[in-house]
């Protein structure tokens, strides 16, 4: 199932809409990054609300694509993560360490605005300040 990426401002938004298989996440890994660098975006955010269930593939996979994302430049973060799914993987042993998680899409772009603020971008075009270099 292909899971589509909308783009919002410097950001972009991947929202997994159903179960996917193996094939389907790695597919989503792939196409994320690509157009990381493609659109030259600082941040991602994963949608995982409609999701009741996230096996250690999927949990692999999110990890991957924050680090993967990170090393391109752009931040990531992780939102709508259950209850049910958050006790299951605490179960599990199965962690996102090192990758932001919020509660859903609206914190999800406030934690994105703050971490590009962080970078010194301009915090209204999401960009690097214009004009000659003053050192």
């Amino acid at each position: 199932m292909e899971v589509p990426i909308l783009r919002q401002g410097q950001y972009l938004i991947a929202s997994i809409q159903s179960a996917l298989t193996d094939a389907d996440l790695s597919h989503l890994r792939e196409a994320l990054i690509a157009q990381v660098g493609r659109s030259r975006c600082r941040g991602v955010i994963v949608d995982v609300t409609a999701l009741d269930v996230m096996d250690s593939f999927a949990v692999r996979t999110l990890r991957d694509i924050a680090h993967m994302a990170r090393l391109r430049g752009a931040e990531t973060v992780i939102v709508g993560i259950q209850p049910d799914v958050a006790f299951a993987m605490v179960q599990l042993g199965l962690t996102l360490k090192g990758v932001a998680t919020v509660l859903d899409l609206e914190e999800g772009l406030a934690f994105l605005d703050g971490r590009t603020k962080d970078r010194g971008l301009d915090p209204k075009t999401k960009r690097p300040p214009s004009g000659p270099f003053r050192g």
